[in-house]
């Protein structure tokens, strides 16, 4: 009867020590109330984020139209419809410039100027401007007229020279005749961009239309820069047209 007396005594001090244990830890969590209840994984985290999902939020389509282009290949797509419009603008307004230059004389590669000499006039209607050597280096003579004015080649002959760009010349063709059993060289300088109607090699007829008067190159104004060599010198293009032309 004492022995199990004295079991029931132990139990009785060991459910003692357990409760005295976990009481405090129970009323830590406990004494706060079901209205601030929480859960181990919130307790684990000090600040923890919440989501919230609105059931009546709207979609919305995001539109192409709405963002510019991003891709490397989008990119190079654009710049090279950009440069293309910009060539296209440069070759639009170069051709506008010529006609306005050329004015409004017709570009006729039949037109030929009057006369059955052999040596013809380089323009039909003109004002002398500077001649051989007049204020400083000037190896021919100025025939002043408009923009545009039809030039003829001063001979028959086979074309030597005919360049957008010939030095000082700008736009100018050059022409090698046998005139008289002498070598003859003409010149034609500062005619308008895109007029020249001649190729290197070809063969023209005295008369014949080369291009059209402008004002390019190493020029302030509309005219024709003409020269004439003989032999390989330069002699005066005023005073032999006088002499020969018909």
């Amino acid at each position: 009867m004492v022995k199990p007396l004295r079991s029931l005594v132990v139990l009785s001090m060991v459910g003692g020590l357990v409760a005295t244990v976990a009481i405090p830890a129970f009323a830590a969590t406990a004494g706060a109330g079901p209205a601030d209840a929480v859960t181990i994984q919130q307790m684990a985290v000090d600040d923890a984020q919440t989501f919230v999902a609105a059931s009546d939020a709207n979609a919305t389509e995001l539109s192409r139209e709405s963002y510019a282009a991003t891709t490397a290949a989008e990119i190079d797509k654009k710049k090279a419809e950009e440069a293309a419009a910009e060539r296209a603008r440069q070759v639009a307004a170069a051709a506008a410039a010529a006609a306005a230059s050329r004015g409004s004389v017709p570009t006729n590669i039949a037109l030929t100027s009057p006369g059955t000499g052999e040596v013809r006039w380089p323009l039909l209607n003109f004002t002398k401007g500077r001649g051989l050597w007049d204020s400083g280096y000037h190896q021919g003579v100025d025939l002043l007229t408009s923009c545009g004015t039809p030039i003829y080649a001063t001979a028959a002959g086979v074309v030597k020279v005919s360049q957008e760009s010939y030095g000082g010349y700008g736009v100018g063709v050059s022409i090698d005749h046998v005139i008289g059993g002498q070598q003859v060289n003409s010149l034609y300088g500062h005619m308008t961009y895109g007029s020249r109607q001649v190729s290197v090699g070809q063969s023209v007829e005295a008369g014949q239309l080369i291009g059209l008067v402008g004002s390019t190159g190493s020029s302030t104004a509309c005219h024709l820069h003409f020269e004439v060599h003989i032999n390989g010198s330069v002699v005066d293009p005023w005073a032999w047209l006088q002499a020969n032309a018909g």
